[in-house]
């Protein structure tokens, strides 16, 4: 047993505490799978963890996040052996078990997923929990019986990680693609990504009718709230919202009215406990169907011991597309 780095946040009585240091591996939880990590990334999720802006950790100490991609140790399950190059997301790990911020981490065999062919390591990483939500919304939209010849499909926070890779999974199966951003200046980016339209997002963050002129036959929401509302309210007869984040809050001040009076459905989203079958299928896909020179030019790399500078920008609306951090 030996030591190695990690970030550790702890519980103070002013609030949560945040240090980069040495973590012993025989602190580590149990498992039957030790994988060494090479790479995480940044989610929304990892923000709040990092900064205590809410209450996403339920374990102290803690190492946090979310999304982690490494090549495993130790292995006493039977899927797995030294070598296997293998990715996580979800199952509470960086919540209320320790996480990937560090240099190795110790879980259950069957949260793990083999690294799917066609991507490699920092790859999975740049797609993490927001690209794989991204995948699982646009799999219920296809389940719903959807497609590109019944209108547009709308993304908000389209400037995001979900966002961002809705909107260039969207744009490669054909839809006409509207990305809701509330900054302006990354209009040229999302049109790289495939975008068609720019929105503002003002246009639905502020309270609006229970039902709105039609405008898209699909969408994509990470936002929540009152933008949930405006997007439900304008979702054309027999179409569907895959609602996957709350970044607006977890209030939906909305009516019956799109539901029973145009047929609108409203799918939703769990990135976190998503049966095996289906996350194999959504990472199967994401290596084939995600341009994976789109998905570099939406990612940006930073190396592990300055994770919290990206957690403090990604919850302030400064951070485009995905962020992978390098670990080891």
């Amino acid at each position: 047993m030996g030591t190695f780095k990690a970030w550790i946040v702890d519980k103070a009585e002013g609030g949560q505490t945040l240090r980069f240091g040495d973590v012993d591996e025989a602190d580590l939880m149990d498992g039957d799978v030790t994988v060494r990590i090479t790479h995480s990334t940044v989610n929304y999720k990892d923000g709040l963890a990092m900064t205590g802006r809410s209450p996403i950790v339920r374990r102290f100490p803690m190492i946090p996040g979310i999304d982690f991609s490494g090549v495993v140790e130790t292995s006493e399950h039977p899927e797995y052996k030294p070598g296997d190059a293998v990715l996580l997301t979800g199952w509470g790990v960086g919540e209320s078990h320790l996480g990937a911020y560090a240099e190795r981490a110790r879980v259950t065999g069957d949260w793990l997923v083999p690294l799917p062919a066609g991507l490699d390591a920092a790859q999975a990483m740049a797609i993490g929990t927001a690209g794989y939500t991204a995948m699982l919304s646009v799999i219920a939209l296809d389940r719903h019986g959807l497609d590109p010849s019944q209108g547009a499909a709308l993304v908000t926070g389209a400037s995001g990680g979900v966002g961002s890779v809705a909107v260039a999974l969207l744009a490669k199966a054909g839809w006409h693609v509207i990305a809701s951003t509330g900054r302006a200046e990354e209009a040229d980016y999302l049109r790289s990504l495939g975008a068609a339209e720019i929105l503002d997002r003002a246009e639905l963050g502020q309270p609006g009718k229970p039902l709105a002129k039609e405008r898209w036959a699909a969408a994509i929401d990470s936002v929540g709230s009152t933008t949930l509302a405006n997007v439900l309210a304008a979702t054309r007869a027999n179409g569907a919202v895959a609602a996957c984040g709350l970044a607006q809050g977890m209030d939906l001040p909305t009516s019956v009215a799109p539901f029973i009076l145009r047929g609108v459905s409203l799918l939703g989203i769990n990135s976190v406990t998503t049966p095996q079958t289906q996350r194999r299928q959504a990472w199967a896909r994401l290596a084939r169907e995600l341009d994976l020179d789109t998905l570099a030019a939406m990612t940006t790399t930073v190396p592990l011991a300055e994770v919290d500078r990206v957690a403090e920008a990604i919850l302030d609306g400064r951070v485009r597309g995905r962020t992978v951090v390098t670990i080891g």
